[in-house]
């Protein structure tokens, strides 16, 4: 999320924005807040039923890889970035101006959400399009689902809450073994593109570490949920469009079916994806919300081989399978026992 996540994004600073003394540890590519009020208590109930908006975001950041690898054959990787980027600061702005909502303050504030904008939407977005330069989008979308288990990782070091259980270092070596079942690595990745691989898998890291610094910095500043997502959103547009000259030029033409597909990233798949996953989060919580996390590889590896006509191996699904287990691993917790009175 594609992390298009958010993906676990945008991913990053949702969780932040909306934290409790107490957040839970990153989850996938597209963090996923807690629950700050039930639906009913901050407003009338939305006209579309939860189960429908959650099918939907699924198959927005599912299909997101799809539009990358669109998007990539018309325009440069930093191109389709600078073009998700905006179209997705738009849609935001929109919302912030409907909301009347105000920007953050403060010098400080900007520089946190500088770092944030790299770390959880310029460098990730960019690395996913430059990997899709030589890797297909299904392995793209699997890479992505690696974002919770580089998260588990980091935060047992980085947060002192976070503590290492069997349960959770289980996980981690479950999912360590399927990303090998989804590379091919007991015939020595043969056919399997190193450098594309390599920054798929570093964009999925990119996810867990923006989370963690953003979680340090900008939680319980008091600024509004919206205007920091929005906020974070056009400082990334800006970083882009200082980077996009100067190593991608501009487009000496502009095919249209590349251009829809940057288009439909930006303003569906990280601006309305947004929106939709916050409003999910009020209404139904995060763990639920967080199961979407799940279904974005699965989508992904369906939209590559059904509309691009992408190969898919047996190691693919089953990787990718196992990949999910571990992860959903990780990220469960035992049940405490009913106290004895």
């Amino acid at each position: 999320m594609m992390k298009s996540r958010l993906f676990y994004a945008v991913h990053g600073l949702i969780v932040v924005v909306m934290t409790t003394p107490a957040p839970p540890r990153p989850t996938s590519s597209t963090p996923i807040p807690p629950r700050s009020a039930p639906a009913a208590a901050v407003g009338r109930r939305p006209a579309l039923d939860w189960r429908i908006r959650f099918a939907g975001l699924s198959l927005i950041w599912g299909f997101s890889f799809l539009l990358i690898k669109v998007g990539t054959d018309g325009y440069a990787p930093f191109q389709v970035t600078f073009g998700r980027l905006l179209f997705g600061t738009l849609v935001l702005a929109v919302a912030m101006a409907a909301k009347r909502e105000r920007l953050p303050r403060g010098r400080r504030t900007w520089l946190h959400l500088a770092v944030a904008a790299l770390l959880l939407n310029a460098a990730p977005f960019s690395l996913f399009a430059y990997a899709e330069l030589t890797i297909p989008s299904t392995l793209a979308g699997i890479c992505n689902a690696t974002s919770p288990l580089w998260g588990m990782a980091l935060s047992m070091v980085a947060l002192s809450e976070d503590r290492p259980t069997r349960r959770r270092v289980a996980g981690l070596g479950l999912g360590f073994l399927g990303g090998l079942t989804v590379l091919g690595a007991w015939q020595g990745f043969h056919g399997l593109d190193v450098t594309g691989t390599s920054m798929a898998l570093l964009a999925s890291l990119c996810y867990p570490i923006g989370w963690i610094y953003v979680r340090r910095t900008l939680a319980g500043g008091g600024h509004s949920n919206l205007s920091l997502i929005g906020s974070q959103l056009g400082v990334a547009t800006l970083q882009l469009a200082l980077v996009t000259p100067l190593f991608a030029g501009f487009p000496r033409s502009f095919p249209v079916v590349p251009l829809l597909a940057v288009a439909a990233l930006g303003a569906l798949g990280t601006g309305l994806a947004v929106l939709v996953q916050y409003g999910l989060v009020n209404e139904v919580g995060p763990t639920t919300a967080q199961m979407v996390t799940y279904f974005i590889p699965v989508i992904a590896t369906a939209a590559g081989v059904a509309v691009l006509g992408e190969s898919l191996g047996w190691n693919t699904p089953v990787g990718a399978a196992v990949v999910l287990a571990g992860a959903a691993l990780t990220q469960s917790r035992r049940r405490a026992k009913p106290k004895t009175p």
